[in-house]
């Protein structure tokens, strides 16, 4: 029996207040379009016209974007560092060719060119079909997302992790354990994970991981905590590690980079002083110390040609 109850002044056929309904209305479509951006399918760039790429998320979602201006560093201007260099560069062009390859971990002391040999590696090959995706830690959990989006492409693929390391129970972690062991998915075929580290086991390890180890008997068994913190650097097939150079080789560097910049014959000669104290100002001998100075004392040869 319908009710006879009279309707509230204002009200919806359905009995809501009408500006309450109208309210429902809207909350109801701005929910629909945040669904929408927020599961809409990453566009895909213009890999033909470019070659390094950045895998970004706002409040659009995900997408990949083109890098204008890419570092064209070469290989040849990185120097002190031919044993990593070679090694690197055999597992890139296995890669390229479309033979077995290994996802490769980079690690050891600040400013020696781990950042720089990927770079270069892109300025080698990029003609050969590779693209470089720099993803930031944060973004690690998209990896199936990007995975999926560039699969069947033809192009060969280098994900590029970055100063990469992890506090405990960070997401990134474990999305990156997934994708360089794969899942019930198997790893897509034309990419790899290339990361870098100050860090050779990705997270920062304390005096109370060793105090965890117990002995039984005459074998000494890691706790989990260390088993874990270990597991994600396992993962990657290379491990190439950098050290600090020596003298003669940082002022190697310094030399080369000051060819390159035009720097007189007669003018590197009495640079050598300069840029040892340059390196004890940094605390560093560095190949980015070496770099930065080239730069400074080139440009201040300059300068006072000017004046």
């Amino acid at each position: 029996m319908p009710s006879t109850a009279p309707k509230t002044p204002g009200a919806a056929a359905d009995g809501w207040p009408s500006a309450l309904h109208a309210l429902l209305q809207r909350a109801g479509q701005l929910l629909d379009r945040i669904e929408a951006m927020n599961f809409a399918p990453a566009a895909v760039p213009d890999f033909a016209a470019h070659t390094a790429f950045r895998w970004r998320r706002d409040a659009r979602g995900a997408s990949l974007q083109a890098v204008a201006h890419p570092h064209h560093i070469r290989l040849g201007d990185l120097c002190g560092i031919d044993a990593q260099k070679r090694r690197v560069d055999e597992n890139t062009r296995q890669f390229v060719a479309g033979w077995p390859a290994n996802n490769v971990l980079l690690t050891g002391a600040r400013g020696t060119g781990k950042s720089s040999l990927v770079k270069a590696l892109l300025n080698e090959y990029a003609g050969r079909g590779l693209r470089l995706i720099e993803v930031d830690r944060q973004d690690l959990t998209d990896l199936p997302d990007l995975a999926a989006l560039i699969g069947a492409r033809p192009e060969r693929f280098i994900v590029f992790c970055d100063d990469l390391s992890f506090e405990a129970a960070e997401p990134g972690y474990k999305a990156l354990k997934v994708a360089l062991d794969g899942s019930i998915a198997s790893p897509a075929e034309n990419l790899l994970i290339y990361a870098t580290s100050n860090r050779r086991h990705l997270m920062p390890e304390s005096m109370a991981d060793n105090l965890e180890t117990r002995h039984v008997g005459e074998e000494v068994h890691p706790s989990e905590g260390v088993e874990e913190k270990i597991s994600l650097s396992e993962r990657f097939g290379l491990w190439v590690s950098f050290y600090p150079f020596d003298q003669e080789s940082y002022l190697a560097i310094v030399e080369h980079w000051a060819r390159e910049l035009r720097v007189p014959a007669r003018a590197r000669k009495a640079m050598r002083e300069a840029a040892l104290q340059w390196a004890l100002a940094r605390g560093s001998r560095s190949g980015r110390a070496a770099w930065q100075f080239a730069r400074d004392y080139a440009g201040r040869l300059r300068l006072g040609m000017r004046k």
